[in-house]
C-alpha cells in the first residue's frame, strides 16, 4: 500500500510518463535578454559645457553655505551629515499612512501600464511609439507631522514623489526633518509623501504622472490628495505658496519643477537630486516637443521669471542614454548643466551641486547634502 506521499509522487509521474511516449518536442526559445546597459561615462566637473563650480571636492562632509546661491562641486568621499543620526532629546514627529484607490479618483483614473519598452517614431525622433494598457491601483501617501505642529493652525507643507509603500515609511528623512525642526532650521512643517502609480517612463503610470509637461498631477495632489490628508488627520495646511516645497529624484524631481512651474499659486520651493530635466514625455505634446528638456530650452529663457527657488544636484555618473531614444537629449549631467546656466542668467535663487563620484540618486552623496539641502530651499520663509 502507498503512503499518502508516496501516492502523490505516483500521480504525479503519470502524466510525465505519458509525454515521455510522444515525439520528442524542441525545448522553447529562451525569452531574448534585454541588452544590458551600458555603465554611465564620468563626467569632469570642467568637461565642455559645464558651469563654472566652487570647489569643495576632496572634503567629505562638505557642503555649500546654505544662504548663498551658485554651483559647487562636492566629493568623491561623503560623509552622511549628523542630522542624519537619530539625536538624543530631539522631539519626534507622528508618521501616519493611507492608501488612495484609483477607481476612487478624479485624475489619473485608470491609470497605464505597458508590457514592452517602445520603439522610436520613425515620423518623429522626439517620442516613442507604445502599447499600453488601462489599470486599477493603489498609492500609498505617507504623512510626517512634526510633534511642534500645534492643531488647527495652517502648517508649512512639503511634499515628496516617490513615496513609499504600505508598512514601509521612509523613516531616514523623517529623521532628517525632525532633527531640523528642532534646530529651527528649517519651519515645522508637514511632509506629504506620495507614492507613484507604477512603472518607470513612457508608457507607464509613473511617467504618466512625473514627465508630462502640465499642471495636471499638481492638481491631483492640491484637488485630491492634500484634502484627505487634512480630514484623516485633522491638520490644516498654509495656502501661502511660499510655505509650499516639493521634492523628488530622478522623474520625481522633474515632477517638483512641473508642478511648481504651472502652479507657481500653490508651490514655490523646490529640491530636486538628478532630475530628469529631458525628453520623458509621452504620449508627446507638441507644445512642449521636448518634454522637460524644453525647461533649459525654451521654456525659462522665454519665460517671464517665475517666484520659484530651485536646489539642483546630479552625479558625475549620471544618467546618459539609458534607452533606446537617441534625440540628443537624454543626458542628465548636460541637461542639469544647462539648467544652472539658465536659471543663472535669468536671475532665480538657485544652488547647484555636481556630486563626483555618484550615480543616478546620488549614492551616498545624498545623505552628505540633503539636510543642507532642506535648509537652503526654506531660507527666506516667514510665516504668515
Amino acid at each position: 500500500m502507498l503512503r499518502p506521499a508516496s501516492l502523490l509522487l505516483g500521480l504525479l509521474a503519470l502524466p510525465l510518463a505519458g509525454l515521455s511516449a510522444d515525439a520528442p518536442k524542441a525545448a522553447p526559445a529562451p525569452a531574448p535578454k534585454a541588452p544590458a546597459r551600458a555603465q554611465p561615462p564620468t563626467r569632469a566637473f570642467d568637461g565642455p559645457g559645464a558651469p563654472t563650480f566652487i570647489r569643495l571636492d576632496g572634503k567629505p562632509g562638505a557642503t555649500p553655505p546654505v544662504n548663498v546661491d551658485g554651483n559647487y562641486v562636492v566629493g568623491p568621499d561623503y560623509t552622511a551629515a549628523p542630522e542624519t543620526k537619530a539625536i538624543a532629546g530631539v522631539p519626534q514627529g507622528k508618521v501616519q499612512q493611507f492608501q488612495m484607490d484609483s477607481k476612487d479618483c478624479q485624475r489619473f483614473n485608470p491609470g497605464i501600464a505597458r508590457k514592452e519598452f517602445g520603439t522610436p517614431d520613425p515620423k518623429n525622433p522626439k517620442t516613442l511609439i507604445v502599447e499600453t494598457h488601462t489599470i486599477d491601483y493603489k498609492r500609498t501617501i505617507t504623512v510626517h507631522i512634526p510633534a511642534q505642529y500645534v492643531p488647527g493652525t495652517a502648517a508649512p507643507l512639503l511634499v515628496t514623489h516617490d513615496g513609499p509603500g504600505m508598512g514601509k515609511p521612509d523613516l531616514g528623512l523623517c529623521r532628517i526633518l525632525d532633527n531640523l525642526i528642532a534646530q529651527k532650521r528649517i519651519p515645522p512643517m508637514i511632509t506629504v509623501m506620495i507614492a507613484n502609480g507604477g512603472g518607470d517612463a513612457q508608457g507607464h503610470e509613473r511617467g504618466k504622472e512625473y514627465d508630462n509637461m502640465s499642471g495636471l498631477f499638481a492638481e491631483f495632489i492640491q484637488l485630491e490628495v492634500l484634502p484627505l490628508v487634512e480630514k484623516n488627520y485633522g491638520v490644516k495646511f498654509t495656502s501661502d505658496p511660499d510655505g509650499r516645497a516639493t521634492m523628488g529624484t530622478s522623474s520625481g524631481g522633474s515632477a517638483a519643477l512641473i508642478m511648481a512651474w504651472y502652479h507657481p499659486e500653490w508651490f514655490r520651493r523646490v529640491l530636486t537630486l538628478s532630475g530628469t530635466f529631458v525628453n520623458q514625455q509621452w504620449p508627446f505634446d507638441p507644445k512642449t516637443p521636448g518634454g522637460a528638456w524644453d525647461f533649459h530650452d525654451t521654456l525659462i529663457p522665454q519665460s517671464p521669471v517665475k517666484p520659484i527657488r530651485l536646489y539642483m544636484a546630479v552625479g558625475d555618473r549620471d544618467n546618459f542614454n539609458p534607452n533606446v531614444m537617441r534625440d540628443g537629449m537624454h543626458d542628465w549631467v548636460e541637461a542639469n548643466h544647462r539648467m544652472a546656466k539658465v536659471l543663472k542668467a535669468k536671475g532665480y535663487p538657485y544652488q547647484y551641486l555636481f556630486c563626483q563620484n555618484a550615480g543616478h540618486g546620488l549614492g551616498p552623496a545624498r545623505n552628505q547634502i540633503l539636510p543642507a539641502a532642506l535648509e537652503w530651499v526654506w531660507q527666506g520663509y516667514q510665516a504668515r
